[in-house]
């Protein structure tokens, strides 16, 4: 990984502290703000930046993905990620709300979800430049994955990573769990 990759992703890793420090909009309660001094990181690892092989889904099935708030919720799986890491072949689900044509949403969990990360899982949002086509390779950077905001408060409703996306490996990459003691 170069070190320029390296210092964007601690770049924007600073951006997202000082939003979650200061913003009104930030999930750690406003009692908390004052103490909280940055969320917890892997360092960065080249090993789970990886590419993907795409394939879409032309019809795309609904899913039923329960929530924190027991209030499921509706995504259309569109498009399945294929990749490797540690040798092994996994695969990933990608999702969209009807109607959203914006980022694919890929909730999941790993060996380390309560463990190291949050006991619900992490999310990352892939943000193609165009329409994705079948055999397309895309990047798939577990540095970017992050903890939902109901990992922060309880007042935040979040999708739960449906079975389908629960990897049997270890990713030590992205966001840990959050420290709010």
């Amino acid at each position: 990984m170069s070190d320029d990759y390296a210092e964007r992703l601690r770049a924007n890793r600073r951006e997202k502290d000082e939003f979650f420090a200061e913003h009104q909009q930030s999930p750690i309660p406003p009692e908390q703000r004052d103490e909280f001094d940055g969320l917890n990181y892997f360092e960065p690892d080249p090993t789970y930046r990886v590419e993907a092989t795409v394939t879409v889904h032309d019809e795309p099935e609904p899913v039923e993905m329960e929530t924190t708030a027991s209030n499921p919720v509706r995504y259309l799986r569109v498009v399945t990620f294929a990749f490797e890491v540690g040798g092994e072949e996994h695969t990933l689900a990608g999702y969209r709300q009807e109607g959203d044509d914006g980022a694919i949403f890929v909730p999941f969990r790993d060996k380390t979800t309560g463990q190291q990360t949050y006991h619900q899982g992490r999310y990352m949002e892939l943000a193609p430049e165009r329409d994705l086509s079948d055999g397309d390779t895309v990047t798939v950077d577990f540095n970017l994955a992050y903890s939902p905001f109901c990992a922060y408060s309880e007042t935040f409703s979040c999708p739960l990573p449906p079975e389908e996306n629960w990897l049997e490996i270890v990713i030590p990459a992205g966001e840990r769990t959050p420290d709010l003691d």
